[in-house]
């Protein structure tokens, strides 16, 4: 599996309304055979499965209850994400519950978590929706203040400026072994100058949900029903990830950059329901987190064939927000 999330977390647009159904023949023989022993039961029916970063299947098993497990390459993060996610799910957090601890499967870390299908995505990147994401996200971080966990590391590759691989970005390799001629030379430039200046930022790591996409959030009205993606978790700056959200919020697909005054009414928002100002130097680091990761996905998309949107945003945005970000 790589670490690009091109269709990250995706599978979850099938879970909207009529679910979707994949062919049993499709489970591997581990998963069976894990199942019968972790779960009490073997699958009988499968309700959709997603190969991205992690290997999801939602499961109908023996018994008729319904599952979802995920399978990812163990790099020594899934035990953290997933032991955060059952603390927030324990104090009433809206996500789902994890069912079981990531168990070792050869090379893959393996876990079940309950299936939590049903309400919409919120569209839309006006200042008033950043505002609602913003709420969202402030009880979020606050809830994983209180959790205690190993950091997840490494990082996201989406978050993974700190990396230690050579040139500027992390080394993927579905990603490294393509043209990288199809790369526009301002996000380059851009992530060079947002990665600078996120590294020189010096302030204190805590864990925060790295992938705060519309996709990954589900809403029944005005009402919070689910946050997904907990595999997603970082450790970083609480003002990283802060700014890293409040650019990507709006993303209900392919990855996108929301408009500048919307980052700037979701990062106000956030600091008064948290109670705490930024100082100079997190706001500019929270400027330069909704760069990096904006330029980073468009880096993907250039060479993936994805949609030029995220690009176009940032091509239009990027002076504003290294100016913010004094980069």
């Amino acid at each position: 599996m790589s670490g690009s999330r091109v269709g990250l977390s995706r599978w979850f647009s099938s879970l909207c309304g009529t679910v979707l159904g994949v062919p049993l023949e499709g489970v591997p023989d581990w998963l069976a055979a894990w199942c019968a022993e972790h779960l009490g039961g073997g699958p009988v029916g499968v309700l959709f499965r997603s190969d991205q970063v992690s290997l999801v299947f939602g499961l109908r098993l023996a018994g008729g209850g319904n599952v979802v497990v995920k399978a990812r390459a163990d790099d020594g993060r899934a035990a953290s994400c997933v032991a955060a996610q059952a603390r927030l799910a324990e104090r009433g957090f809206p996500c789902a519950r994890p069912l079981t601890p990531v168990v070792g499967v050869g090379a893959l870390a393996v876990h079940a978590e309950e299936f939590r299908p049903g309400g919409e995505v919120l569209q839309g990147d006006s200042p008033d929706i950043a505002v609602r994401c913003a709420e969202v996200f402030a009880r979020l971080m606050a809830e994983l203040a209180g959790v205690t966990v190993a950091p997840p590391l490494p990082n996201p590759p989406w978050v993974r400026w700190d990396h230690a691989d050579p040139g500027g970005w992390p080394a993927i390799d579905l990603l490294d072994g393509r043209d990288q001629s199809a790369v526009p030379e301002h996000i380059v430039e851009t992530a060079e100058r947002a990665r600078r200046r996120l590294l020189a930022a010096g302030l204190p790591c805590v864990l925060g949900h790295a992938d705060f996409e519309a996709q990954n959030l589900r809403w029944r009205g005005r009402q919070l029903w689910a946050v997904h993606d907990w595999d997603s978790l970082a450790w970083h700056p609480e003002a990283a990830l802060a700014g890293a959200a409040s650019g990507s919020f709006a993303s209900a697909g392919s990855p996108t950059l929301a408009p500048v005054e919307s980052s700037e009414a979701f990062l106000a928002a956030y600091q008064d329901i948290r109670r705490r100002t930024f100082t100079t130097a997190e706001l500019e680091t929270a400027w330069a987190a909704s760069l990096w990761m904006a330029a980073y996905n468009a880096r993907e998309m250039a060479l993936c064939g994805g949609s030029p949107a995220g690009n176009d945003a940032l091509r239009a945005q990027a002076a504003e927000r290294l100016r913010r970000a004094d980069a």
